[in-house]
């Protein structure tokens, strides 16, 4: 792998690391050369990648996380900083969705999808700072999140709360990015677009996934992997003089102005 996408001597916190997307971000930097600190609420699924990483011969551990709890990201940062002696990269990629339409949204369901998707960004950068600010002054620290084109670009019924915090993580990225940049650390983010997923939601039913992928220019749902790489590049120092963004994965999705555009 080119030196400029190697993160060797690096340590990576990523949340939300025991299925998808978050565990592909923990293969492929642990696989760039990074120590990895899996984040996971449930704690079986981190430790299961964390494992699958370790037989592969890198280094990686896992913790139970429930990020949408203050307390609970300082701790992983705590740990990180414990197990690995420093912290340099920082990946808020656990989120929850719910589907409902506006009069069903209850406070419960509310709160939640904001502190986990949104809150937590501010949590884990308090607590993350000193190591940050550390990285900073030598290779240069990494804040990362996993933003969603739901919210700053598109929209659908029933994803309002959602929606909304995702275009609060992409408010939270230029406004930390402003403010950070001085000390060497960027701050930057990923819009997925329809990724395949395993088993539990609607991009796991294969027929359901094929329909939708008629309409994706790309013709294909993307792979946990395709957000993995724009992850590594961030992280990576061929990025060092990119903070504030957010790079679209999508395969073109958010492109057409209608859904029809291939039957023109």
């Amino acid at each position: 792998m080119n030196g400029l996408f190697r993160l060797d001597g690096r340590v990576a916190l990523v949340t939300g690391g025991g299925r998808g997307i978050g565990a592909a971000i923990a293969q492929v930097f642990a696989r760039a050369g990074a120590k990895v600190l899996i984040a996971n609420r449930t704690a079986e699924a981190g430790a299961a990648v964390a494992q699958g990483i370790a037989a592969e011969g890198f280094e990686a551990d896992s913790m139970a996380c429930d990020v949408g709890r203050r307390e609970e990201c300082e701790a992983a940062v705590a740990r990180a900083v414990e197990r690995f002696g420093a912290l340099d990269i920082v990946v808020h990629n656990a989120a929850v969705n719910v589907w409902r339409e506006l009069g069903a949204i209850d406070d419960a369901t509310l709160a939640q999808t904001l502190a986990v998707n949104l809150q937590a960004c501010f949590w884990l950068t308090q607590a993350a700072l000193p190591a940050l600010r550390e990285a900073g002054r030598s290779s240069g620290g990494r804040l990362l999140v996993t933003s969603s084109v739901t919210g700053p670009r598109v929209a659908m019924p029933g994803s309002a709360p959602y929606a909304a915090s995702k275009a609060g993580v992409n408010g939270f990225i230029r406004s930390a990015a402003l403010e950070l940049a001085r000390e060497g650390i960027t701050v930057n983010g990923v819009e997925p677009g329809y990724i395949a997923k395993l088993g539990g939601s609607l991009l796991s039913d294969p027929a359901k996934a094929a329909r939708i992928a008629k309409h994706i220019p790309a013709g294909e749902l993307g792979r946990p992997e395709d957000i993995a790489y724009a992850m590594l590049y961030l992280a990576s120092p061929a990025a060092r003089y990119v903070t504030g963004q957010t790079i679209v994965v999508d395969g073109g999705s958010t492109l057409p102005e209608s859904p029809f555009f291939q039957e023109s």
